[in-house]
């Protein structure tokens, strides 16, 4: 049986509820582990996932598995770095590219296994999003699974890479004396429990949340 492990560094992150319904869905199938640390990683398998990962996974964790995994929300080579999906629709994109990809020393580099497009319409906000990116990255855990003894990587075109910053709580600052047409993006990926959106008015900060009827 194909034993497969998912690192999640947080419980509390959105996408921890969706790794524990596929471990659910496919016990059946594969032997699987749900960790939060690297420090867990104890036995060998054959599939290491990092799904929102934010520890450093080091080449001496790695070789426990047969094949460590990235998900990463851009259309790599372009866009590697932190929160690519985020930046994507603050900018103004509604098809989002979710990559596959071996895990490197080098962070985003590895060769990508498959990568599956996520179309949105303009009006989702943080927990659509959501809802969409998890179901894209459990469909290429799944295939993964599938596909492991099968699978042709392809390696990365160096030359066509561009690394993104981290978001900071400040990019959730909302302009008040700005249109909220040209910030509704903005809105639409803030999360509204961990880094909500805010503004200041007369030295007082106040906290933003958006839902629709």
């Amino acid at each position: 049986m194909l034993k497969v492990t998912l690192l999640c560094s947080d419980k509390n992150h959105p996408v921890y509820k969706a790794l524990m319904h596929w471990k659910a869905l496919n016990e059946q199938r594969y032997e699987i582990e749900l960790l939060t640390s690297v420090d867990e990683i104890s036995n060998k398998g054959t599939l290491l996932f990092l799904v929102s990962c934010s520890e450093i996974v080091k080449k001496c964790h790695r070789d426990y598995f047969e094949h460590t995994l990235v998900l990463h929300a851009s259309d790599l080579p372009k866009d590697r770095g932190w929160s690519p999906h985020i930046w994507a629709i603050v900018n103004g994109k509604n098809t989002l590219t979710l990559s596959l990809l071996e895990a490197e020393d080098k962070v985003d580099t590895g060769a990508i296994w498959k990568k599956v497009d996520i179309t949105l319409d303009g009006s989702e906000l943080y927990d659509e999003i959501n809802q969409k990116l998890f179901d894209a990255e459990l469909q290429l855990i799944t295939w993964a699974c599938e596909n492991v003894y099968t699978v042709v990587p392809t390696p990365q075109d160096e030359s066509a890479t561009n690394y993104l910053r981290k978001r900071t709580p400040a990019d959730s600052e909302i302009d008040i004396n700005k249109p909220l047409i040209e910030q509704f993006n903005q809105l639409r990926v803030c999360d509204p429990e961990r880094f909500p959106a805010y503004f200041y008015k007369n030295g007082c900060k106040y906290k933003i949340k958006i839902e629709k009827y």
